[in-house]
């Protein structure tokens, strides 16, 4: 018998690295499979993992990926694209999306195997970001739509289901916009120069030209023209001598000049300071010192250094405000229909939540007392010795400060399907527990008005494109319950997590600096927040024009500041991401079936009366008084 195979995708894998380096051509190439997103370097290619079970998602996301990466490297020059490369990030987005689209449209026509597999890779994609259910223009990505609209035109093949939907949104705009420049598609596809301009010359139509910046035709030329000038400059033999004549005369004239210069600069030097003088002496009240101008409003209190452009199109927003009650009704219909398959066992950890809670507030006794209530339990005693004293009782209250917990809840479009679920879940079930054991609770969420940028993003390119501008997008803050809310009242609230179009993008540390402030302001002496989040923050507008480590430098402020000042109890889960690396009190899971159990034992952790159980639970080894 023939020993069996230890894992049965190790030949897919081997035959699909090997057809991966013929068609890049570059038998060199190093290809790994890994469950990180998908990548390509300079010598190295990352594609999906390929488990055991080799289903026909992972068989043809793995080929469609390899065969996309290597049409990328076999038809596309490096250096030619840089020099044609845009400044402006949203006109990056467009000439990488529409370079990609040319290099899987040539390969199509040379190898059309290809094609098919590179289109299982784009509905793939499409389906996991939820782009066939999106209906509004402004919630598909036009870069995105434009590559498909090259990549459809080129190839002749349909898209695929989602894919076509984002371009359908797109389609009648690309086409009014650019409908000459889409003309001669055919002309120029298969030249990288030659299309690098079409390109450029689409991302004017669509109108982003003012990202492109200089163009390099032109610039030869200039380099050219500069050359000559500095030619004709510099010829040392013809200056000499009428430099040795002139420089006498230079020298007097200079001379004369200058007197007549300072005598001036001093005779107005001395007039203004008179009336530099007099406007003090009007302006100023006698006694006191110049007003200064106030110094510009600090955006956070944890850092100097955080800056945001424009605040003017932040919302801080109630659920039920951004959808009908009707529509909430239905969304919340849905959630309770993903809520069924787990109702047992969240309903197990909900109870064990509630005992130890519940256990902490039982009242309890005082024994041996000279006065109170009769201890009929030590009467035995006084039967056989009656000289001994009775025994009295008095009843207790165990100490159980009142406590408020917020749930922080990551609205961002990676948070799209079965994680944005099971977070909502959690939190419909740890809300209505805690209520039951007198804790109050708020819920709150946090994402963007707009992807990559809104019209804070528009007022920053309509008055010059300032440096460094800070946060560059419109934040919402949403409020999913207030924590002095009857749960019945606002139950239906959790549903809008389940509406297409609301999860965009995020911006950590300001969300969770509104979500302290707001915990500063109850009267409970004991304040927890916890941080439901799937990774660092993200927003492409603000990242673009400012240092890659901006939003998370922010993030880690926040974190220490809350730490810090220790009014409020902090924890974090993060949801197939580690978060521990932000946090000092986190757990990182990497199921979402697991963040019911992992939200119930940290809750149930921080209610511990004993801090060594707390820190043992929590995986900490210190808990801070």
């Amino acid at each position: 018998m023939n020993k069996p195979l230890d894992n049965p995708a190790d030949p897919f894998k081997k035959a699909l690295t090997e057809a991966t380096r013929t068609l890049a051509d570059d038998p060199e190439l190093a290809i790994t499979y890994s469950v990180d997103p998908p990548g390509m370097s300079a010598d190295q290619m990352r594609l999906p993992q390929v488990t055991r079970r080799m289903t026909r998602d992972e068989v043809m996301l793995a080929r469609g990926t390899a065969d996309g990466f290597a049409l990328r490297r076999r038809f596309h020059d490096d250096a030619l694209h840089a020099r044609y490369l845009p400044q402006g990030q949203m006109a990056r987005d467009l000439y990488e999306a529409m370079e990609t689209a040319r290099c899987e449209a040539v390969g199509a026509d040379v190898m059309p195997g290809t094609a098919g597999n590179i289109d299982a890779r784009i509905g793939y994609e499409a389906e996991r970001k939820g782009y066939a259910q999106i209906r509004n223009q402004q919630d598909a990505p036009l870069a995105l739509a434009a590559s498909y609209m090259i990549r459809q035109r080129a190839t002749g093949r349909p898209l695929p289901k989602g894919a076509d939907n984002v371009l359908d949104l797109w389609r009648g705009f690309i086409e009014e916009q650019a409908a000459g420049t889409l003309d001669g598609l055919g002309d120029v596809l298969k030249d990288q120069t030659a299309f690098a301009r079409f390109s450029r010359q689409m991302i004017t139509d669509l109108g982003y030209g003012d990202q492109l910046g200089d163009d390099p035709d032109d610039q030869g030329e200039e380099e050219g023209s500069d050359d000559q000038q500095d030619d004709a400059a510099q010829d040392p033999e013809s200056q000499d001598s009428q430099g040795e004549d002139d420089s006498a005369d230079d020298q007097e004239s200079q001379q004369d000049d200058g007197a007549t210069q300072d005598a001036a600069q001093a005779d107005a030097s001395v007039d203004d300071s008179a009336e530099d003088e007099m406007a003090d002496e009007q302006d100023t009240p006698q006694g006191e010192a110049p007003l200064e101008p106030p110094p510009p409003a600090q955006h956070s209190e944890a850092s100097a250094d955080y800056t945001v452009f424009c605040t003017d199109f932040d919302e801080e927003i109630r659920a039920e405000d951004l959808a009908e009650a009707q529509e909430l009704e239905r969304l919340r219909a849905y959630l309770d229909q993903q809520l069924d398959p787990l109702r047992g066992a969240v309903s197990r950890l909900a109870n064990k939540l509630q005992r130890r809670l519940q256990a902490q507030q039982n009242r309890a006794w005082e024994f041996d007392l000279e006065e109170g209530t009769l201890d009929a339990g030590r009467l035995a005693r006084v039967v056989a010795n009656p000289t001994t004293p009775l025994s009295f009782k008095n009843e207790k209250d165990t100490e159980f400060r009142d406590t408020v917990v917020t749930l922080l809840l990551d609205n961002s479009g990676s948070m799209r399907g079965r994680p944005i679920s099971i977070a909502a879940i959690c939190a419909d079930v740890l809300a209505r527990t805690l209520e039951r054991c007198a804790v109050k609770v708020e819920i709150l969420g946090f994402t963007t008005r707009a992807w990559k940028g809104g019209q804070a993003r528009e007022r920053w390119l309509a008055e010059g494109r300032a440096q460094q501008p800070g946060r560059l997008n419109d934040l919402r803050h949403i409020i999913y319950k207030s924590a002095d809310a009857p749960w019945r009242r606002v139950r239906d609230n959790l549903g809008l997590m389940m509406k297409e179009g609301l999860l965009k993008e995020n911006i950590d540390g300001e969300a969770l600096e509104w979500a302290h402030r707001r915990m500063l302001q109850r009267p409970e002496a004991r304040k927890i927040l916890m941080v439901i989040s799937d990774g660092a923050p993200v927003d492409d507008s603000t990242l673009s024009v400012n240092p890659a480590n901006f939003l998370e430098k922010h993030l880690r402020d926040v974190i220490a500041m809350v730490e810090k000042r220790r009014a409020v109890e902090l924890l974090a889960i993060g949801i197939g991401h580690d978060v521990t690396r932000y946090y000092s009190r986190a757990v990182t899971i990497t199921d979402v079936e697991q963040l019911a159990g992992a939200m119930t034992v940290q809750l149930a952790a921080l209610f511990d009366a004993d801090d060594r159980a707390r820190a043992r639970i929590m995986g900490i080894g210190r808990v801070a008084r």
